[in-house]
């Protein structure tokens, strides 16, 4: 199963592909990966329809969008705004 699929069904995550369309038409590039080993992909910051945040990582190709990965950002691990990662 692919990666996204996993993150986006675990139960205490879900988020709904109407949540990933709006955070891909209204987010933000917070992280951009031009040498990443699967081609250039970068990591996009919106709110879901409930106003969680949510990063997807994904990858822009000629014709279509290559969804990587999406998830709920731990607290924990980046800043209040979800923009920055937090340093160990």
């Amino acid at each position: 199963m692919p990666h996204a699929v996993r993150q986006m069904s675990r139960p205490d995550r879900m988020i709904s592909t109407a949540d990933m369309r709006r955070v891909l038409e209204e987010g933000e590039i917070v992280e951009d990966y031009p040498e990443d080993a699967r081609g250039h992909s970068c990591l996009i910051l919106g709110r879901g329809g409930d106003g969680r945040p949510i990063h997807i990582v994904c990858s822009p190709k000629d014709e279509y969008l290559v969804i990587i990965t999406a998830y709920i950002p731990d607290e924990a691990q980046w800043s209040k705004d979800f923009k920055t990662r937090n340093k160990p």
